[in-house]
């Protein structure tokens, strides 16, 4: 019997530098990091909200996913992956046509050279798959980090500004750290260490997301002071998509199944456990009881911080890392919070700033301090990279990674301001006070749920008599929890 023709050789649909088992693994990571968004995200957002928000903060996550996928194909990609503009930004260019997406992969401008030589250190990147998977690769990085940002608004931006925002932040913001780290722009010549977004996903989601909320404005006061979940146990099922997907995410930065793949899933999780059992005893010691909010954002903070170093640090240093993502963020929401008057007076929903800025920051400078020599040489373009534990050359490794945050600091806080400006002359970023008290309902037209309760306009008829003798107490105020209000 004559085999059939996707496993015969050296036909077109196998050219000799395709590697099938890298290349399901992309495209399995590919699926993993797309499913933490839709649905993971999508069901965090929707379930950690309260009810009348639930509709409104999903689709802004659906809406995203979408929409990026669309401008990364049109522009996007290769503003981040193709070839130099600037030394910190690609010529934009469609990704569509047939003849760039079936030839090898290849990141165009990651030819590195030895310092002050024409004498080439490393390799151009050409992974053994196919452009079509590495451009669908890094969309689900482009897509996540847009929804992460959104957490930081939350509750109360004009959807239809939110929409237009979504393509702007994309092209001006996000493309610009990607090409500057991972796309063969100076960050990356210079030898910063990213190993898989901790300061072009999770950094600049961060900052770019605290400074849209600065612009946006705050929910209403109800809203700040009263904010539950209105779906714990959902909120825990999408936490473990982004969990589960973040092998995913960290697994398929190599660009192939290789055992600098494995290391970064076992550190992802060994992180994200540690983290999360150190946020979770941190709030049983000064709440007296454990929170789950609290172990999420644990979680969260552990996979942030792993993932700058998740394939170039040992896997005790996993654990190290782990129990400062689990404490540091931790002293930032829970105590600082409440002291900075800025932090106050910005509206972070979901505390992004602490659980991605403060934690993806954190761990850019822990990789920058534990990057381990001998996994360095397995992915690194710079010969002789190493963090500062190691000696040599890694203090100035550490200073490296110190100016690279402070840049996506920098760019993320200007061009998201000047997007938002630029948005606002047309559109009105925040949604008005009156649709504000209603919600979904106001936004969309649409409930979470077939049962009446705040934010819903009241309809006597379908709703029946109003009880207005209910107490609710909420552990949690602006993304932080600790401040308690009875109602």
């Amino acid at each position: 019997m004559a085999a059939s023709p996707a496993y015969q050789e050296n036909l077109p649909t196998s050219p000799g530098w395709l590697n099938k088992g890298d290349n399901a693994w992309q495209m399995t990571a590919a699926t993993l990091v797309g499913l933490q968004s839709m649905p993971g995200l999508v069901i965090l957002y929707a379930s950690i909200v309260k009810k009348k928000w639930a509709v409104n903060s999903a689709f802004m996550a659906l809406y995203a996913f979408a929409a990026v996928l669309i401008c990364w194909v049109l522009v996007a990609y290769r503003m981040a992956f193709g070839d130099q503009l600037l030394p910190f930004w690609g010529k934009g260019a469609p990704a569509l046509g047939q003849k760039y997406l079936i030839g090898r992969a290849k990141v165009p401008e990651s030819t590195h050279y030895y310092k002050n030589s024409h004498v080439v250190e490393s390799q151009m990147e050409q992974p053994f798959f196919p452009m079509a998977s590495l451009v669908y690769f890094q969309f689900t990085f482009a897509a996540i980090t847009m929804i992460l940002l959104a957490g930081s608004v939350l509750g109360r931006m004009n959807i239809k500004a939110w929409m237009a925002f979504v393509p702007l932040w994309l092209i001006f913001s996000y493309t610009v750290g990607a090409f500057s780290l991972w796309g063969g722009g100076f960050l990356y010549h210079w030898g910063v260490i990213d190993y898989s977004g901790g300061y072009v996903i999770h950094l600049s989601s961060g900052i770019a997301g605290f400074t849209a909320a600065y612009w946006v404005g705050p929910r209403i006061k109800s809203d700040r002071e009263r904010f539950p979940p209105n779906n714990v146990l959902l909120m825990l099922a999408g936490s473990g998509l982004l969990w589960m997907g973040w092998s995913g995410f960290n697994g398929g930065a190599p660009y192939a199944a290789n055992v600098a793949s494995s290391i970064a899933v076992l550190n992802t999780n060994i992180c994200a456990a540690t983290s999360l059992l150190v946020w979770t005893t941190l709030d049983v010691i000064f709440f007296g009881k454990p929170s789950v909010i609290g172990a999420v954002q644990g979680m969260m903070t552990g996979l942030v911080c792993i993932t700058p170093g998740a394939g170039l640090v040992q896997s005790w240093a996993a654990i190290v890392m782990g129990i400062l993502s689990g404490s540091i963020p931790w002293v930032t929401m829970m105590i600082l919070h409440k002291k900075s008057s800025l932090l106050q007076k910005v509206d972070d929903t979901l505390g992004v700033f602490h659980t991605h800025a403060v934690a993806g920051l954190l761990g850019g400078l822990l990789t920058g301090l534990f990057a381990e020599p001998a996994l360095c040489r397995l992915l690194l373009p710079v010969t002789n990279s190493r963090g500062a534990f190691y000696g040599g050359s890694g203090g100035v490794q550490f200073l490296k990674q110190l100016v690279a945050a402070l840049f996506v600091i920098g760019w993320n806080i200007v061009s998201t301001t000047i997007i938002l400006l630029v948005i606002q002359i047309f559109i009105p970023l925040r949604m008005p006070n009156e649709q504000l008290e209603i919600g979904d309902d106001a936004a969309h037209g649409e409930e979470a749920y077939a049962l009446w309760g705040d934010g819903e306009k009241y309809d006597p008829t379908r709703h029946g008599s109003l009880n207005t003798g209910t107490t609710g107490v909420s552990p949690y105020v602006n993304g932080a929890r600790g401040v308690t209000i009875n109602l």
